[in-house]
Parts: C-alpha cells; sequence; structure tokens
C-alpha cells in the first residue's frame, strides 16, 4: 500500500486500511484442497502466490466455523474453532502464517446476531423449558392469545415469520432462519462470550472482523422493527472497539444497513462501514455520480474512510447485473476503473477481477436456503457463488482435484480461467492487475477529495484533488471527447481522442 512521506517536522499516521485493496473469499467456492468439492482453508493458502500477484492488501473470510451449514455457515455452533469441512485451527493458523509472509491481511466474519440452533446454549435452551436460566441468552417468548400465534408480526429476512414455536408452546426469535435463533444481548452472558471470541482470534493473528449485521444487533421484542438501529446496538460496538484497541492495527468493519452510517462510525464505534450504493446504482452516470457522492457524504466529518465495493457473495454478479454478454463485460470492466480510482478502501468479491458473470444454474442444483425457505420467492444467490475457475479446458478447472463441485461448473468458463487471463494483455484479470498496480504506486492517486467536470449528458469525469488523477465514464451509446491529460489507462480500445461507450478511461 501506498504511504503518505515523511518529513522529519511532521508524521502522518494513516491504518493499514486507509487505502486498502481488500479481497473477500467465499471459502467454499474459492479452492479445495481435498478433492470434496468444496473450498477449504488449506485451498486458500495454496492461492496466495495469486492474490500477491493480483496485488490484495487483506483477505476478508467468509464464516469457516463449526456449523450445520442450513445457511453456509452463518449459523455458528462454535465461533472459537473450524468446521471440519474446512480444515481445523491448524490450518487457520498456517493460513494466517504464510499470508502475513506475503504481505496480505487476514479479517475474519463475525456472527454476534445470533447462533446456531446446534449451539450448545440452545440445546441446553429447549431441554430446559420455560422460565430457565439458559432461555434467557435467546429471545423465548409466549404467543398469542391462546400462545398458538406468533407474538407478533415480524417477519423473517428469508421469509415467513420470525417466530418459531418450541414443543413446549413457547416462540423464539430468529431474524433469519429457524436455525439461527437470535441471541438476548441483555444477557451478560453474550457479550461475555463475544469478548472471548474477539480475544481468540486477534491472539491468533487476525487483523479485524466484518461485523456481519451490525446494525441488527439488541432485540427489543416489544418494538414493531425487530433489532434495526437500537439504541443498545452502539454500546455492542463500543464494546467491540474496546477490545480491538488492545491490539493496536485491529480492524472493525460493519454490515450497515441502514440510513446514517455516520453514527456508527464514532471515535469508539465502528472504524469502517460496508458501502453497498455502487452495487445499487444502476449503469448509469447519473446513478454512479449520485451513489459516489452520498457515499462521500456519509463518512464526511467522521473521521472514517469511504469504501466501495461492487460485488459479494448476496448480489448478482457487475456482468450479469449490467446486461450480461459483451456488453456486461464492457461496462463492468468500466466500473472496476471507476472504483479503483476512487478514494478509500475498495473491496473485490473473489471472482470478479475473472469478468465472472452469474451462471444460471437448475433449481436442482440450488442450495441457497434463502431461495428455498422464501417458496422460492426471494432470488437464489447461488449463481455468484459458483466455484472459481483456475486453470485447464473443462471443469473443474483445477478448482479441485475431485471430478464433483459443491455448485456446478459452467463448460464455457474455459475462455475465463486464471490461466488463461493472465497470458492475455487484453483480459479483465490484466486490466485489474495493471489498475491495482497503478493505483497503489502511482502519485496522482493521492488526495481524499473529489472535483467533478462538466460532461455530456450520459458521462462524468472526477479528479482526485491533491493527486490529480482523472476518470471519465461514458455510459451512453455513442463516443464522447475524453477530457484533458495524458491517457493512463482505459477499460477498452480508444480512438482518437474519443470515449466508446460503456468504458471508463484514467488520465493524469
Amino acid at each position: 500500500m501506498r504511504h503518505p512521506p515523511e518529513h522529519a517536522e511532521q508524521r502522518v499516521y494513516r491504518s493499514w486500511w486507509h487505502d486498502a485493496l481488500c479481497y473477500q473469499v467465499y471459502i467454499r467456492s474459492f479452492a479445495d484442497s481435498d478433492g470434496d468439492g468444496v473450498g477449504d482453508l488449506e485451498g486458500v493458502r495454496s492461492r496466495l502466490g495469486y492474490l500477491e500477484l493480483l496485488g490484495v492488501d487483506a483477505l476478508g473470510l467468509t464464516p469457516f466455523y463449526p456449523s450445520p451449514m442450513a445457511d453456509h455457515g452463518y449459523d455458528v455452533a462454535n465461533p472459537r474453532d473450524v468446521d471440519r469441512l474446512f480444515g481445523d485451527l491448524d490450518a487457520f493458523d498456517r493460513l494466517v502464517t504464510e499470508a502475513t509472509a506475503h504481505g496480505i491481511r487476514v479479517t475474519i466474519d463475525l456472527v454476534p446476531n445470533h447462533t446456531s440452533a446446534a449451539h450448545p446454549w440452545f440445546q441446553s435452551a429447549l431441554l430446559s423449558g420455560r422460565g430457565s436460566a439458559a432461555r434467557e441468552r435467546y429471545l423465548f417468548r409466549d404467543g398469542g392469545g391462546d400462545g398458538s400465534v406468533p407474538p407478533n408480526n415480524w417477519v423473517s429476512a428469508f421469509g415467513g415469520p420470525a417466530w418459531t414455536r418450541t414443543q413446549d408452546g413457547q416462540w423464539y426469535l430468529h431474524l433469519f432462519a429457524p436455525e439461527q435463533p437470535d441471541l438476548n444481548w441483555a444477557h451478560p452472558d453474550v457479550p461475555g462470550d463475544l469478548i472471548r471470541t474477539l480475544r481468540f482470534w486477534l491472539d491468533r493473528g487476525v487483523s479485524g472482523f466484518r461485523v456481519d449485521v451490525a446494525n441488527g444487533l439488541a432485540e427489543l421484542a416489544g418494538e414493531p422493527d425487530p433489532g434495526r438501529d437500537h439504541d443498545g446496538v452502539h454500546e455492542i460496538h463500543r464494546m467491540i472497539r474496546k477490545v480491538l484497541d488492545e491490539y493496536p492495527g485491529s480492524l472493525a468493519l460493519g454490515q450497515i444497513q441502514v440510513a446514517g452510517d455516520e453514527r456508527y462510525l464514532r471515535p469508539d464505534e465502528l472504524h469502517l462501514a460496508d458501502n453497498v450504493q455502487l452495487v445499487a446504482a444502476e449503469f448509469d452516470a447519473d446513478a454512479v455520480r449520485r451513489a459516489i457522492e452520498e457515499s462521500l457524504s456519509a463518512v464526511a466529518g467522521t473521521g472514517a474512510q469511504p469504501t466501495w465495493t461492487l460485488a459479494n457473495h448476496d448480489v448478482v454478479r457487475q456482468v450479469s447485473r449490467y446486461g450480461g454478454g459483451a456488453a456486461g463485460t464492457r461496462r463492468a470492466r468500466a466500473m472496476a476503473l471507476v472504483e479503483l480510482g476512487l478514494p478509500g478502501v475498495v473491496h473485490l468479491y473473489n471472482g470478479e477481477e475473472l469478468g465472472l458473470p452469474d451462471v444460471d444454474l437448475p433449481e436442482a442444483a440450488l442450495r441457497d436456503p434463502r431461495w428455498k425457505r422464501s417458496g422460492h420467492r426471494l432470488p437464489a444467490r447461488d449463481g455468484c457463488r459458483v466455484p472459481l475457475p483456475w486453470e485447464g479446458t473443462e471443469p473443474p478447472f483445477g478448482f479441485t482435484d475431485g471430478t464433483r463441485t459443491w455448485l456446478p461448473m459452467p463448460p464455457e468458463w474455459m475462455v475465463l480461467t486464471v490461466e488463461q487471463q493472465l497470458e492475455d494483455p487484453d483480459s479483465t484479470l490484466s486490466l485489474y492487475r495493471h489498475a491495482i498496480e497503478l493505483r497503489r504506486r502511482h502519485p496522482a492517486f493521492a488526495g481524499s477529495t473529489l472535483d467533478w467536470f462538466g460532461a455530456p449528458a450520459g458521462c462524468f469525469a472526477y479528479r482526485r484533488r491533491g493527486g490529480g488523477l482523472s476518470c471519465a465514464l461514458n455510459t451512453t451509446s455513442a463516443p464522447v471527447p475524453l477530457p484533458p491529460g495524458e491517457l493512463l489507462l482505459a477499460s477498452g480500445p480508444l480512438a482518437d481522442r474519443m470515449l466508446p461507450p460503456d468504458t471508463a478511461a484514467w488520465l493524469v
């Protein structure tokens, strides 16, 4: 990463994540080391050289904890161990050690809102019955009327009621699947256990945590809106931050899904907030500019860096989201330059640097619990979770030594493998590598403020004040003149100082 110049009279401290490139690894789909068709920690370790070549500063690992996998690991049965599907604690320690040797930090997902129904606490609560101390760690309530209807009308994020009835007639709250009972943050055992978990992983060398559903804690079962932005949430984040401050350089990144992110970014709470504004924006210059301006405004005055992402394991990949085919690929490449030209922290999702589209999977192959539990009303997210193609000319493309993968891989990905794209200077992977290298080393990427040029309708151009980088984007159907400056990089071929449709360019 870049560091500001140091002067004898003044030294400017910047956290390691100030302009970091973070790479989300969906472990199930990254690389498989044991032939079972499911990615694992050793698989991640085996590809660290690739991630160093790409220019990654930090890995963000999705949950790898012991779990019945009702929600692919976000139903945690033990937050201080590794599920045998993914390896063991020794494998985790080897990954952290070798990642550090490659100059890559490791952050992990923290899931504090709920546990698995297989967690010993919840099993004890079920066995202990009404009024027991064990049930106080969760949100058990009597039903309405004669007890046969849920306590209120809350609904689960996966569809259906947010309450499930136990055999003795009480109901328990779950904002997600029934196998994910919500914790009662008013019970002292709950924060105490989280503190133990934080220290367990920090002592093993992790550099921070992504706090899952960071605004969805501290449910108050008498209120009309479950677990959304209650004052108690901020006390929990202060507690987390207090522990992290004992480990200098440790990051707290929150998945925030409410307006007013700045309240979570106070000096004693989160360091960074997930930002999905670019994900939600259509491929339209006005919509993208609006997303950028709103994102910068949200963190202005907080001291926190803006964060940017175009993809994650819950959303349709860019190529498909922007129209699919050749047009979707052109637009995804253009948006990569828009994102990588912005000041702050960039989060990549594994495979986006290959220009992977979503895969249209047959219903028989779908695994997403949200799709299943919603009665197929909510779209399946499996299409963006298909394993990565590494090498070769047919599935499984080096992802595994086995013959099957947990989600099927399309044969047409033979032209999108890492091996194929590394040899092609015009590939999407080569574009990402070149852009990341420039972002890391070129002085034009200094400065945290943007100025906007005048631009034709359907286009925009911003400039990094302090560094001088300009980024121009054309979302129209006709070429437009490039802004002044020397061309540094373009997402597609240019001619005669004209920026083609669906293209972005960097200039200095």
